[in-house]
């Protein structure tokens, strides 16, 4: 009895969590692309080629924030 019930929670709650794991996901970029049109300069290569820390903190603190918003609005 409790397999049965917590396989079917599984077959119907899967699909529901990847679509808005997936919408979570292109959230959370569109954000980090619009935070770099917002600054000057391109926040990736000041990142990646530069090892500019502050700007790699800028950006996982955006993420994050982005984030715990997002999680905060597909929970409630």
């Amino acid at each position: 009895m409790i397999a049965s019930t917590f396989t079917e929670l599984l077959v119907h709650g899967l699909p529901a969590t990847v679509v808005f794991a997936l919408a979570g996901m292109v959230l959370a970029l569109l954000g980090y692309r619009l935070l770099d049109l917002m600054t000057p300069g391109c926040l990736s290569k000041e990142i990646f080629e530069n090892r500019n820390t502050a700007a790699a903190i800028l950006g996982g603190a955006l993420m994050l924030g982005i984030c715990i918003i997002i999680a905060a609005a597909v929970a409630g």
